[in-house]
């Protein structure tokens, strides 16, 4: 708290909270409340400090601001609270500072002296300063969250204070009427009102009578000017309230609930103006002044009284200290019915014409007999004292002459209801936000408001009260001399200041007294570690027993005083020993903490993962048993399925299960076809295995194999296939039989061949069990070529339709032949081939590659060739042809 006007406390303020919040914020999350806290200092500057003679910057406004702290320290928000607004300097900044587009939007010139409440400041400010003020601000409110609808709303009602001073008042008749009525356009504009509910407010004034009548009673021009003075110092009064509000909102601590977030700690920062003594003093600084005693009277009570009150409570004995108690000039002032405050209450609710001299008159006749005040009246020899206006106040900080000129006006709420129902019904969401009171009727009957003296008493005493609340730590301020000067000390003034501000009293009490005192519990707590009886726990009666312990130990008895419930240290130094003490000894606490809480940590981990992995173990055994039991009730009936439970979908298994079901639904898939196996007549088996090694080695490769038919395998042999040379055939493979002896046919039918000498022939083939023979039909079936099994080393198929098949031997004579002579026609019988021979290898054990291609690569004695197929519609059968690097089968068009 700042104790002199001058003393810029305000930069003190800024400082202390920049280093309350910065440390901490930086290290979380709440970075966004941190640059409110501080960049709302900017702001409320800007509209609640002005220049005086004493301070460019000084603080027209007391500002109180809570910063709110978590259990871990953490600054969690805060709440600012305002006291008695006097004047400011952000017209000058608006006037100099804004753009020229923002001034003609605002029908405002670049001249301070243009308008009457900036003319007496237009010679003392500094453009450029104003501008970079200027600049801030608007940063200032950016970052708190002003809208930019809200900040063009702040600068509407600025240039309407503006607009508003300059409105003129003349009587050319009986009525009051505006001088300029392009003023009263230029307010209504900017305030989204009625001009002509305007110029009603400005001329005339409606009372309520009751019983709904409502009169109107015109102004004289004085009486205009009064009401329009009053009317811009409380749009202003209000946009001030407003603007601390909006930055309320954004660091008020929202959701804080003791029962999650733990004790909310509350640091208070008052920033106040200091004691002021002009050469004419008024009613402002009369209360700025009684603000000043009553802070010095907490000072009192808190430091001086409470300090030997203590003393006394605690059965200490101590040496009386002689202070001045200043509660008889805080009487003086505010006590109910006699006090100065009462008396100028009093003055305003009397009916008729009171003047300031009167009101000065019933506090002579009041308050003559009282020690600390004086006037001419009462002591005509004083001339520095002018009759009929001076009073003078004996404060704790010296005499103080007050003009009493204007008291009267200044005490009593000059702001009609009219101009309060007028802005409530603005268009402007932020006009009409400001003047909630304006929403009565205009029939309803009002009570009277309070004065601004008992209003700012009351707001004092709450905020004294809530000081008293707290832990009060004061900064008192030194004004080093008076013409604000860097390098100059004057002694005898910072003297007069030591001795006012009762700094000598404050030292000679601690010093009389004890350093420091501690409770008990709260000693040992911090100490009990330096002393073998006390740690971890004392095991004594009471616990100063235990703090007696303690500092017998230590051999500090004569350095202590034992209380009633607290322990007395009358030296730092003895407090600085045992910090030292407890210094050395709390790593090594640290440390054994850290080892049994690591060890906490460890064992509840593990606890932890073990229960963890139960649950996983019995959710996994849970799974799988659900799994199972699913697989089950699909599966328990595909023994009656048609399909063998083909068409069943199996579940979804558990990751664990995942290589199980693989496993099982191979193991179906070979039950599923034992099953289909088992209802295979015999007689079938043979083609059903051949089909099934066909298929494995032309899937996907040839188009068609002929799977969908039945395959006879001996066509020779067949009357319907080969009719007139059956017989003979059947006595060819009689007569082979019995020469090799081989066991059964594999495959037999007419084919069409080709040699290395580009001559094809109509040929046969059979293939039995060991043998591979080349046959002439038209010699009875005459064997011109015999092939032991043992040297086809693999067969060649194109992935066409045609029926081109080539034996590679290991030999390198391969056999190329295509099946013709077909009943019916179409068949397709290269699968057929394939799939017996594959089958037959399968069986004997012996490896048969087969190779789908549409350009075969053949051997013919040892020499490269290759074989290609081409589909030739004038084709009526297939036949052979040479090509450049080898044959060519044509292939009829189907």
């Amino acid at each position: 708290m700042a104790e002199l006007e001058g003393l810029e406390f305000g930069k003190s303020d800024f400082v202390l909270l920049d280093e309350v919040t910065m440390e901490e914020f930086l290290a979380n999350l709440k970075l966004r409340v941190k640059d409110v806290l501080l960049k709302s200092n900017c702001v409320l500057e800007a509209f609640g400090n002005a220049k005086t003679s004493r301070n460019d910057n000084s603080s027209r406004f007391g500002k109180y601001m809570d910063i709110n702290f978590d259990f871990k320290g953490d600054p969690t928000g805060g709440h600012i609270h305002n006291y008695l607004l006097e004047k400011c300097c952000l017209f000058l900044q608006l006037l100099l500072g804004a753009s020229d587009t923002l001034l003609n939007s605002l029908r405002l010139t670049r001249d301070a002296a243009a308008y009457r409440y900036t003319q007496e400041s237009a010679g003392t400010s500094s453009m450029n300063n104003d501008k970079s003020n200027y600049k801030a601000v608007a940063d200032a409110m950016q970052v708190i969250g002003f809208s930019p609808e809200e900040v063009d709303s702040v600068h509407r009602i600025l240039a309407t204070i503006l607009h508003l001073g300059n409105v003129h008042f003349v009587m050319p008749g009986e009525a009051v009427e505006v001088e300029d009525m392009a003023l009263v356009s230029h307010v209504a504009t900017l305030t989204a009102t009625e001009p002509e509910k305007l110029l009603q407010a400005l001329l005339y004034r409606t009372v309520a009578a009751g019983g709904g009548e409502v009169i109107a009673k015109g102004h004289s021009a004085t009486e205009a000017s009064y009401a329009r003075d009053a009317c811009a110092k409380a749009i202003y009064e209000r946009l001030f309230c407003w603007i601390v509000g909006r930055i309320n909102a954004v660091i008020e601590v929202q959701n804080y609930d003791p029962r999650l977030h733990g004790k909310n700690t509350v640091i208070g920062v008052l920033d106040i103006y200091g004691f002021e003594i002009f050469d004419r003093n008024s009613f402002e600084q009369f209360c700025i002044n009684y603000c000043n005693e009553k802070l010095q009277q907490l000072f009192i009570e808190l430091i001086l009284r409470q300090e030997q009150d203590e003393y006394q409570r605690e059965g200490i004995k101590w040496q009386h200290i002689e202070y001045f108690n200043n509660q008889i000039i805080v009487d003086l002032v505010e006590q109910p019915h006699k006090g100065i405050i009462s008396l100028l209450d009093e003055a305003c609710l009397t009916a008729g014409t009171v003047t300031d001299a009167l009101f000065l008159n019933s506090m002579d006749s009041r308050l003559g007999r009282h020690p600390h005040y004086t006037s001419r009246k009462l002591c005509p020899t004083d001339k520095t004292l002018e009759f009929g206006r001076d009073f003078r106040i004996r404060h704790y900080a010296g005499d103080v002459t007050y003009s009493v000129e204007g008291f009267i006006d200044k005490n009593k709420d000059t702001l009609f209801q009219d101009f309060k129902r007028l802005l409530y019904n603005s268009a402007d969401p932020v006009v009409r936000a400001m003047w909630l009171d304006g929403e009565a009727s205009i029939t309803e009957v009002t009570k009277r408001p309070l004065t601004a003296a008992t209003f700012f008493k009351n707001s004092i005493v709450a905020l004294v009260e809530n000081l008293a609340s707290k832990e009060p730590y004061y900064v008192r301020c030194i004004k080093p001399n008076d013409h604000k000067s860097p390098m100059d000390f004057d002694e005898e003034r910072c003297r007069h200041q030591v001795a006012y501000l009762g700094l000598l009293e404050n030292v000679r009490v601690r010093r009389a007294g004890f350093a420091s005192r501690q409770p008990y519990g709260r000693f040992l707590l911090r100490y009990k570690m330096t002393c073998e009886y006390t740690w971890p726990n004392h095991l004594m009666a009471t616990d100063q027993e235990a703090t007696q312990a303690l500092v017998d130990q230590h051999g500090l008895q004569g350095e202590v005083a034992y209380g009633r419930s607290k322990l007395f240290i009358r030296t730092p130094r003895t407090l600085v020993a045992l910090e030292k003490q407890r210094a050395q000894l709390v790593p090594i606490i640290v440390l054994l903490l850290q080892k049994a809480w690591r060890g906490a940590l460890a064992r509840r981990r593990c606890r932890q993962l073990r229960a963890i992995y139960t649950i996983m173990d019995h959710y996994r055994r849970h799974k799988v048993r659900a799994y199972l039991r699913e697989l089950c009730r699909r599966f328990q009936g595909v023994r009656t399925m048609p399909d063998y439970g083909r068409s069943v979908t199996w579940p979804p298994p558990p990751a664990v299960l995942a290589r199980f079901q693989d496993h099982s639904q191979q193991l179906f898939r070979r039950w599923r076809a034992r099953q289909i196996v088992k209802n295979i007549p015999p007689s079938d088996m043979a083609q059903i295995k051949a089909k099934v090694a066909a298929m494995g080695a032309l899937h996907g490769l040839r188009p068609d194999w002929g799977c969908q038919r039945s395959w006879a395998r001996d066509y020779l042999s067949s009357e319907v296939e080969n009719p007139t040379l059956a017989l003979q055939f059947a006595r060819r493979v009689q007569a082979l039989r019995d020469k090799v002896h081989f066991g059964f046919v594999l495959f037999s039918c007419h084919v069409r061949k080709i040699n290395r000498c580009n001559k094809s022939r109509d040929r046969a083939i059979l293939l039995t069990d060991q043998h591979l023979y080349k046959l002439e039909p038209r010699k009875q079936y005459r064997v011109m070529r015999s092939l032991p099994l043992s040297t086809v080393t693999g067969v060649s198929v194109t992935n066409r339709q045609d029926q081109l098949v080539v034996f590679h031997t290991c030999s390198h004579n391969d056999l190329v032949v295509c099946f013709h002579k077909m009943q019916p026609a179409g068949d397709n019988r290269v699968g057929e081939l394939v799939g017996v021979l594959a089958d037959h290898c399968k069986a004997t054990r012996r490896e048969l590659e087969v190779r789908v291609s549409d350009c075969i690569q053949i051997s013919l004695r040892g020499k490269k060739r290759l074989v290609a197929v081409q589909t030739r519609p004038d084709a009526a059968v297939p036949d052979f042809g040479k090509s450049r690097n080898g044959f060519v089968l044509y292939w009829p068009q189907s």
